[in-house]
């Protein structure tokens, strides 16, 4: 009876580790360039309702990228996307810093530094996202929601990049 009691109590040891929001505790992607052996974090992708999205790091830079889904998704320099966050009534626009592109990629690129993050940076990774509207070259826009469960994983994996991202500068 007493080895039953203490493996039940070691249990607890084992599970997977969560914070108190009961999100996963993060875990980044980290690979090393084997040319400049420069490190580089990303999320891994997280899946929203009409796209996904994967935010990387390197000593320089920290991208969000979105992968839109469906068809004539082109974007370029002059196209934005409409970020609603949960609890702030304003929305912040901002523009695409990628190349233009007809694969529905949309990226926010924005200086890695152990400065205060910019404010989109710093509200993705405090404030949740509950949609973005997307407007491309066809000036149509395309709104792409967050579930309860990607809102929290969004913003806890922002938080981890920009907070691991730091530590890549040089």
């Amino acid at each position: 009876m007493k080895p039953l009691l203490v493996v039940l109590l070691l249990l607890p040891l084992f599970a997977p580790a969560q914070d108190s929001t009961g999100a996963p505790v993060c875990k980044l992607i980290r690979e090393t360039d084997p040319y400049t052996k420069e490190t580089k974090l990303s999320s891994g992708f997280v899946g929203l309702d009409g796209a996904s999205v994967t935010i990387d790091a390197d000593s320089k830079e920290i991208i969000v990228l979105f992968s839109v889904e469906g068809t004539e998704k082109c974007f370029d320099n002059n196209s934005t996307a409409d970020i609603f966050f949960e609890g702030i009534k304003s929305k912040m626009t901002a523009r695409n810093a990628g190349t233009m592109n007809c694969e529905g990629l949309f990226q926010f690129v924005f200086k890695n530094s152990r400065n205060t993050p910019p404010t989109l940076l710093q509200r993705m990774c405090t404030k949740k996202i509950t949609q973005i509207i997307f407007t491309g070259n066809s000036k149509k826009p395309f709104t792409v929601n967050a579930g309860p469960v990607e809102q929290i994983t969004l913003m806890t994996l922002a938080n981890c990049v920009v907070t691991e991202g730091r530590a890549l500068i040089k």
